[in-house]
């Protein structure tokens, strides 16, 4: 069984995490808005946030990165991107459902949104027993997802 860790972002996996974007999530910003290089990068230098964020590692590699937001009621998965040569491999099913338990176990549903236009990862999140409970955003391409009962 793979080894899945976590480990703090910090300031030099910023090209990474920008490259990870590019690679996990370039077909769906494309399909919505299409891919502007500079607007992606400008995006990326305002979001990105090495203490807030994560590093998925698989077997000592980095595969991923991961963003979560423990807020009052809910715990907020407001990030989880892998790289697409380490998708389908059960490493992102594993992280969610860890914290699926924690939510649970502190009393909370796990929220997160997710690209309309992302039907592997819509499929994904329901398999792990998320429910959509809202769109929103311009046009509805975002989907807010619960484990809080429709």
């Amino acid at each position: 069984m793979t080894d899945i860790d976590l480990r703090q972002a910090t300031s030099a996996d910023s090209e990474y995490c920008f490259q990870l974007h590019k690679a996990a999530m370039g077909p769906y910003v494309t399909a919505i808005w299409d891919w502007d290089e500079q607007i992606q990068r400008d995006f990326h230098a305002r979001a990105f946030t090495p203490e807030r964020w994560q590093i998925i590692t698989a077997d000592g590699a980095d595969v991923g990165m991961l963003h979560v937001e423990h807020r009052p009621t809910v715990i907020y998965l407001a990030r989880i991107e892998l790289h697409p040569d380490h998708q389908g491999r059960g490493i992102g099913s594993r992280v969610i459902r860890t914290l699926v338990h924690q939510a649970r176990r502190q009393g909370r549903d796990l929220t997160l949104d997710v690209l309309v236009v992302n039907q592997r990862a819509r499929t994904l999140y329901q398999r792990l027993g998320l429910h959509e409970v809202a769109r929103h955003g311009e046009n509805d391409i975002k989907i807010r997802m619960s484990t809080q009962p429709p």
